[in-house]
């Protein structure tokens, strides 16, 4: 999961990060990029993210977004 997401967002964003990169409030993604980012790891990982929960606190890090992905796995189970 660690090398999709940080292969997906330096596609999008043309920058390099890590897990603990500020996505949100760095404006490494922007409102355009964030949802096209979200649709993404929604076909991937097989969940959906409502547009209310694409928030700092679910995507300001790789490190949030990861957990924030396998909660939303366990609740699909």
């Amino acid at each position: 999961m660690e090398e999709f997401l940080i292969q997906k967002v330096e596609e999008i964003s043309f920058t390099q990060v890590d897990l603990s990169s500020s996505l949100w409030q760095s404006g490494v993604l922007d409102s355009i990029t964030i949802i096209e980012f979200a649709a993404e790891l929604e076909d991937e990982y097989g969940i959906k993210i409502p547009f209310d929960e694409v928030i700092e606190e679910n995507f300001e890090t790789l490190e949030r977004l990861m957990a924030y992905i396998e909660k939303k796995q366990r609740e699909n189970d």
